[in-house]
């Protein structure tokens, strides 16, 4: 039976709408109906338009005032009591417009990529205005708790940790499934189709990632020191053409826009150096890639790298010396390469399409 999804997600970054797509192409694959909505589009008066220029804002310039609304509104509460809800204000007009886009075509489930869809519709859902299953897939890897609430059916989380982090917030129906990437990713990569950098530059290629919106700090700074210890530093700048003009004065560096075919590039490199532990840490796990942790971003960017350390997924190196030592031991094929690749693709347990369907098929309206 072909059922209908409704996917919210969010175009802040492009890791939301990454997973979104994913999904909606898997499920789609099974004959499935799919719609994806933008939640920062439910929001009047362009209200979302600005959030995303603040939020991409003060977490490029003023990292500091990002970090302090995170400590504020996200990072879980220490005693383990379960979540506050803290953006009533900005849930309130948004669920009022989803519940009109919904009643207008009825889906079979909502699934949310983005925190505050689930909050729209963990409201909906608690109120009985929602009447169909409502799952959320986190895509970070560490739990704030704009993720979690008490109405929602289902929680599919990337790692064993992160589900229990949602249990102890009080969601329901924690799974760990692992991250939704592309299939590409766990395919080997034909050498043909290796970047030619990887083939013709000296060095061993080390990836550097920045996010769609190129966001960290001393970046240049970084691509020099490994280029000096004989790496060949590969920065994916995303969108952020000045960071791109900025790296490539670096020599010895290779500097990139927006890339399509991250699979190859995946192939391509020996390590990924990550600083938010987003879409792309999770591609490197699925593509066999170690990942290191260095000077995480503020705010959500410290607070996932920190789990994802604790989950055994990715070195964190505090100093320029010890992520110089981190690469000698993660680069070249031996038992603690291989542990770490081991610890990632170990994650990707069942496939998230399969899990919503049968959540669709099977759950019962409140």
């Amino acid at each position: 039976m072909a059922l209908r999804f409704v996917i919210l997600s969010a175009r802040m970054g492009a890791g939301h709408d990454t997973v979104a797509a994913e999904l909606a192409r898997r499920l789609a694959r099974r004959g499935h109906r799919t719609e994806t909505i933008d939640v920062l589009d439910l929001l009047p008066a362009r209200l979302g338009v600005a959030l995303r220029a603040f939020y991409a804002t003060v977490i490029r310039h003023v990292p500091v005032v990002y970090d302090a609304i995170y400590r504020a509104y996200f990072v879980p509460p220490p005693d383990g009591n379960r979540q506050v809800r803290d953006t009533t204000p900005i849930v309130l007009p948004a669920a009022r417009a989803l519940r009109r886009r919904l009643a207008a075509d009825p889906p079979d489930a909502v699934v949310s990529t983005f925190h505050l869809g689930a909050q729209i519709c963990g409201r909906l859902r608690e109120e009985g205005v929602l009447r169909v299953p409502s799952a959320v897939v986190i895509t970070d890897f560490a739990v704030h708790r704009q993720w979690v609430h008490p109405g929602n059916d289902l929680h599919l989380c990337p790692t064993p940790q992160t589900a229990q982090d949602v249990r102890r917030m009080g969601g329901q129906g924690a799974l760990a499934v692992g991250p939704v990437v592309a299939d590409a990713f766990h395919d080997s990569a034909d050498p043909a189709g290796v970047d030619a950098f990887a083939r013709a530059a000296p060095g061993r290629p080390v990836l550097l990632s920045t996010g769609a919106w190129g966001v960290g700090s001393q970046l240049a700074e970084t691509a020099a020191l490994l280029s000096g210890d004989g790496w060949l530093p590969v920065v994916l700048c995303g969108r952020r053409r000045a960071l791109r003009w900025r790296l490539d004065r670096v020599p010895g560096t290779v500097a990139l826009g927006w890339v399509d075919d991250v699979p190859a590039l995946m192939a391509a490199v020996d390590v990924l150096v990550m600083n938010a532990a987003g879409q792309t840490a999770a591609q490197a796990l699925a593509a066999g890639v170690p990942v290191v942790g260095y000077r995480p971003i503020a705010g959500h960017g410290v607070h996932s790298v920190r789990r994802m350390a604790e989950s055994g997924l990715c070195v964190p190196a505090r100093s320029p010396q010890d992520l110089l030592r981190t690469l000698r031991e993660l680069a070249f094929d031996g038992p603690v390469r291989q542990a770490r690749i081991d610890a990632g693709r170990a994650l990707f347990t069942a496939d998230a399409a399969d899990v919503l369907a049968t959540a669709a098929r099977t759950g019962a309206p409140r």
